[in-house]
This record gives structure tokens, sequence and C-alpha cells, in this order.
């Protein structure tokens, strides 16, 4: 028994009114809680196992500077910016700037999007993606850990660990792939700030796409 269960256990035997506020608010604090991820803090740690078996752990990335995208092959948004060869790029761009690019794939099994290992070895030599590496999160665990909204959601990390942007991958929250040309790039833009010594400009933004599918 959980100490969660426990303590509604208890709950249901009190009579006393006053007894029973304290009660409640005993039982919400004891509820696991996740904190939000914060621009200029640093990024939530995580582990996860990628489509080849190795497991990646924040932690041990430090000195890396890392690009979290949340993705789905089957959501319209993800297709727009993978069938115009606009994620593709982001990705070569970043490797060659010394960043590592973990795409991680937080559907859960039986949902939109949801792929093992091999599938998603397969999407990635299919669309001649360039992840680092694909991280499989069925659970939602690093899903949930940043909060990922849609897909895609990205997040930029630098080289001491910190989180200094998350949102979209731009400016034309569509799923029309004639839209990527044109739109403005926040995470190219975020790289590019970054690579001249500066501090994100617009470090925070809205994440658009299809709902994760937790």
């Amino acid at each position: 028994m959980t100490r969660l269960t426990i303590l509604a256990s208890k709950l249901l035997s009190v009579r006393n009114a006053g007894t029973w506020l304290v009660a409640l608010i005993l039982i919400a604090t004891s509820a696991p809680t996740l904190a939000k991820p914060e621009v200029g803090a640093p990024a939530p740690d995580f582990s996860g196992v990628d489509s080849e078996g190795q497991t990646w752990t924040l932690d041990e990335l430090e000195g890396q500077r890392v690009i979290l995208e949340w993705t789905n092959h089957d959501c319209p948004y993800v297709q727009k910016h993978y069938q115009t060869g606009n994620m593709q790029a982001l990705q070569r761009e970043a490797i060659a700037a010394g960043y590592l690019w973990l795409s991680v794939i937080s559907s859960a099994p039986g949902k939109q999007g949801h792929v093992g290992a091999e599938k998603a070895n397969e999407l990635t030599e299919t669309r001649n993606a360039a992840p680092t590496a694909v991280l499989l999160d069925a659970e939602g665990t690093i899903g949930r850990a940043y909060g990922a909204r849609t897909t895609p959601h990205l997040f930029v990390i630098d080289e001491d660990g910190t989180l200094v942007y998350m949102g979209g991958i731009d400016d034309r929250p569509t799923s029309d792939p004639a839209d990527v040309a044109g739109a403005e790039n926040y995470v190219r833009a975020a790289m590019a700030e970054l690579a001249a010594g500066g501090s994100v400009s617009r470090p925070v933004t809205r994440p658009y796409g299809c709902s994760v599918k937790y």
C-alpha cells in the first residue's frame, strides 16, 4: 500500500471538519509533483534509452550543448518539417555546430506515433534524418519532466546544463509545408546568438503541433 493510499484511508475515518482540512492538505502535498522547466535554470535531468540500446543521462553530457526535439512521425506538423527537409537541415546544422541532437518519442503504446527501436531506426533512415540519437520515452518520463506539450517541441541546453530555449521551431504554427519558406526559425536564431557569445533574445516561444500522446 502506498503512502498516498494510507493517507486516503485515514481521511475516510476522519469526523472533525478541521481534521478533514489538515488531512486533505497532507494528501495534496504528499502527491509527487514535477517542477516546471525554467529558462535560465538547470535543465531537468533525465535518463533514457535510445533506439540502439544506449542510455543517455543529462548529467553525463556536462560540457555538451544539447537540443531535445519531441517528435511523432504521424503528426502532420512533424511531417511538414520532415517532408520539406527542414528538420533534417536543422539537425545537421546543430551537429556541425557541436550540439548533440536527441529526438524524443514520448507516445505511449497504442497511441499515435508510438514506435519501437526498429521502426525508429527505419524512420531515421528513410527520412534521411540526422539526430545524434532517438530516445524511446514510451512511459513519458522525460516528456513530463520537460513539460513537452506538442510535436514538435524543442529545448536547447547550453554546455553548463542550463536551459536556454524552449518552444516552437518557428513562427508559422501551421501544418502547411509551404509555410516553412520564409518562417523565422527560433532554434536556428538561438544557436546563432549563442555562437556569437550572447544570450538567446527570445528564450521562450509558443510550441505548436499535435499534442504529445502520453
